[in-house]
């Protein structure tokens, strides 16, 4: 047995939280949203694809944040994507602390910890 790849990755949102979640996946970081198969569709939700990764966002009763656990994402131009994520209100937070990289931490639309990284161009 061999894994293949990571299919995906979901977090959780508050109930009817979808928009803000299209807000974010889709309109700040310009990924793609999927259509959900209708039995999925059903109990809500939206999933996001673009560049390699899918996030599927789920909503749950009672919803907290994640403020620790996090999807680590590649990116191939991490200063891009900080001038996106701040000029739409998402504050970053900056970690020296992998090396080979540079990374970043930022809160999604409900305030997920999200991790992207660039590996540094030798």
């Amino acid at each position: 047995m061999t894994f293949v790849d990571l299919h995906h990755v979901q977090l959780l949102c508050p109930p009817g939280g979808e928009e803000a979640a299209r807000a974010f996946y889709a309109g700040v970081l310009g990924m793609t949203e999927l259509e959900k198969p209708p039995v999925l569709a059903a109990r809500g939700g939206c999933w996001f694809r673009g560049g390699g990764w899918e996030i599927h966002i789920s909503p749950v009763p009672d919803f907290a944040a994640e403020k620790k656990a996090h999807p680590g994402v590649l990116v191939d131009d991490l200063d891009r994507l900080v001038e996106r994520l701040e000029s739409a209100g998402h504050p970053v937070e900056w970690d020296p602390h992998f090396p080979g990289h540079r990374r970043i931490y930022a809160p999604d639309a409900h305030g997920n910890r999200l991790e992207f990284l660039e590996k540094i161009k030798d």
